[in-house]
């Protein structure tokens, strides 16, 4: 049952694998211990934003297909002052949701500076995430409502979320997304999804094409269809936690000998050069976030073959049945409209965005208007840097506000 979630842990171990000798954080920024969070669960606004000074908002949106999803809205500074900015819509990645922008202090987490520096921020978490599992007529003890893959993630979540904001405002927005939320966003604008509704977008840690990651064991998971054998065995959902996790890391560092596991984090994702260890101390109160196996499925799908497509069902005449074709077809990062802007943001020590596979996704886009194509690479930041850094706010975040300024 552990082997299992291999593939899974890419952002979880960010979560809850302890980073020591660390200067800590004297900011009042920290979630209520894991005992203690059911109770004060009212909402990330509640447990995370209000707290800190800031005025915050929570929205619910229906996708089409039924899920009921949470946004959070932070319409002003902390010092009072309304946004008088377009709106910022932050997509998070895997097994986390929107807390992870507002994880570090005011000073450094990015949902805090695009507000003081007036924006107006809007934070999305998608289906099966701590506040976003509600549905019209499913439960998430039931099979079917985890019957899905990134695929809809960008074609009912994305729209239904960044819609609601561009209604509710009246203003396009720029889109930030991290790691699994820039597959999705590029997924989306390669079918003309979103664009009339965007500025911009930027891509911190993009994973696209994926079959040069080095996470040792997210490519074993992938290469020997471990997420594949759950869903065979009936197990339509993962949620990872501590107990599973320190079994699984056992069995992965008896795998992997002789290299040395000592430091997991290093291990799964790269070096993360430079997030304070008192935060990953508290992610780790915060329980991880439920993902689908298929979800899984499709990522790993992603590893082995080196491109960028829908669900492939494994079957000739299950693909013809949903995609009218044998096999699924290509997400094309080509067909970007070549004056979209877009802005990336990937790191040198980075194991699952790693950087031959930026490489190859920015080649796809040769083509794109040069003036509207920024790229920041910082050599020593890895996946989780980008957003928990606490020297991102210089590195990764003022360049990414000229951008949004220019654009």
């Amino acid at each position: 049952m552990a082997n299992i979630v291999t593939s899974l842990l890419l952002v979880l171990l960010i979560r809850i694998t302890p980073v020591h000798g660390r200067k800590p954080l004297q900011e009042n920024n920290e979630l209520p211990a894991s005992s203690s969070i059911a109770a004060a669960d009212t909402g990330i606004c509640k447990i995370m934003v209000e707290k800190n000074g800031y005025t915050c908002e929570e929205h619910k949106v229906t996708t089409e297909d039924g899920y009921i999803l949470s946004l959070q809205r932070m319409p002003k500074a902390r010092s009072g002052k309304a946004a008088n900015k377009p709106p910022v819509f932050l997509q998070h990645g895997l097994f986390v949701d929107g807390i992870i922008w507002l994880y570090n202090n005011p000073k450094e987490s990015l949902g805090y500076i695009l507000a003081d520096n007036g924006y107006d921020v809007w934070i999305a978490n998608s289906r099966g995430s701590r506040y976003s599992k509600g549905h019209t007529s499913l439960a998430p003890d039931e099979t079917a409502y985890w019957d899905w893959s990134w695929d809809q993630l960008l074609s009912y979540d994305l729209p239904a979320s960044v819609g609601y904001v561009f209604k509710h405002t009246g203003q396009k927005m720029h889109y930030v997304g991290h790691s699994l939320g820039t597959l999705i966003g590029l997924g989306a604008f390669s079918e003309n999804q979103l664009l009339n509704m965007l500025r911009s977008a930027a891509l911190l840690s993009p994973i696209a094409h994926l079959n040069h990651i080095t996470s040792p064991p997210s490519k074993i998971a992938g290469d020997l269809f471990m997420a594949d054998k759950a869903y065979w065995l009936g197990i339509c959902k993962i949620v990872p936690n501590e107990a599973i996790a320190s079994k699984l890391l056992k069995k992965i560092c008896k795998a992997l000998k002789p290299r040395d596991c000592s430091n997991m984090l290093d291990l799964f994702t790269g070096p993360n050069c430079c997030i304070n260890g008192s935060r990953l101390e508290l992610i780790a109160t915060y329980e991880p976030q439920a993902s689908s196996t298929k979800n899984l499925i499709h990522l790993s799908q992603n590893i082995r073959t080196g491109k960028i497509t829908k669900y492939n069902y494994g079957h000739r005449e299950e693909n013809i049945q949903h995609y009218g074709q044998p096999n699924p077809p290509p997400y094309d990062m080509a067909s970007i409209p070549k004056e979209f802007p877009l802005f990336f943001g990937y790191g040198g020590t980075d194991m699952l965005a790693d950087v031959t596979d930026v490489q190859i996704l920015l080649s796809e886009l040769k083509d794109h208007d040069r003036n509207k194509l920024v790229q920041v690479f910082i050599k020593d930041y890895a996946h989780g840097d980008f957003v928990m850094a606490v020297n991102a706010h210089k590195l990764v975040y003022d360049p990414l506000m000229s951008f949004f300024a220019a654009n």
